[in-house]
């Protein structure tokens, strides 16, 4: 079995039959079901603490401003940050791992563009909570959540420009980069979803922090309060559950354990 995956490998760069159309990797009633299942769940969650997310700002935060009301310019830094690292670089992954309907070469310019998009959403997200702390005094980068959001932009900057030129730039040589890009695949993912879970933390601990900040807050009913908890109770509990999804889908394979993943249908 392992012979005859092995001898339809590419070879001197020829094009060989890709993995979905070998009959052992052939998806049975179960796999599709499960599929489906993680598409529309993830789907569902993805866009769902990103409303839930904005409701919280604008019915207990105040809503958005900029510089002339400090306190509500900051409500942008977690709706932004939610929105780019979180629900763009989550559907950037899923639609990398699950997308099988167009050829492989799209797949790689939608994920890219995905986390293109995620790129202003962050940086707005940063500049908005720094011009937020300066105008109130504030002292910047002092808490874990702080730090842990500066560790997650560095390593989503770095994993952006990586598979840029690895994966896209490197294909004007494909045949002479091979051995690069195929060595470089699984770190990119490895780290990918490393970054992931890195803003998933850093989105937990944040809602912590902002929830030890107004515990006190004058002028706020008991009630409101305690329904603030909730919702951003409920935020985090679906940002661990959208990690645990991705990375079941990420690391879950359907085909038979004696199956080869060709490389270049990956790269």
């Amino acid at each position: 079995m392992r012979d005859r995956h092995l001898a339809k490998m590419p070879r001197g760069g020829t094009t060989t039959s890709r993995y979905e159309e070998d009959p052992d990797n052939a998806w049975n009633c179960c796999s599709w079901c499960e599929y489906l299942l993680i598409v529309i769940l993830s789907t569902i969650l993805l866009v769902g603490v990103l409303v839930l997310t904005l409701f919280w700002v604008m019915f207990y935060r105040d809503g958005f401003a900029w510089s002339e009301s400090p306190k509500q310019q900051f409500n942008l830094h977690p709706i932004l940050m939610i929105a780019g690292f979180i629900t763009l670089s989550g559907f950037s992954i899923l639609i990398y791992r699950l997308c099988r309907c167009v050829k492989h070469i799209y797949v790689k310019l939608i994920h890219m563009f995905f986390h293109a998009v995620a790129i202003p959403c962050i940086a707005l997200g940063f500049i908005s909570v720094f011009a937020s702390h300066d105008a109130l005094q504030k002292v910047n980068f002092y808490s874990l959540h702080s730090w842990l959001g500066f560790v997650t932009m560095g390593m989503f900057v770095l994993q952006f420009v990586i598979g840029f030129f690895s994966f896209l730039v490197m294909l004007c040589c494909e045949n002479k980069t091979y051995s690069c890009r195929s060595a470089m695949v699984p770190i990119h993912a490895s780290l990918g979803l490393a970054n992931f879970w890195l803003a998933i933390a850093s989105s937990v601990t944040g809602l912590i922090e902002k929830e030890r900040e107004t515990v006190n807050e004058v002028g706020v009913s008991s009630e409101n309060k305690l329904v603030e908890h909730y919702i951003t109770s409920a935020i985090g509990v679906t940002l661990v559950t959208i990690g645990i999804i991705v990375t079941f889908a990420v690391r879950r394979s359907n085909a038979p354990a004696s199956a080869k993943v060709y490389v270049t249908e990956r790269i």
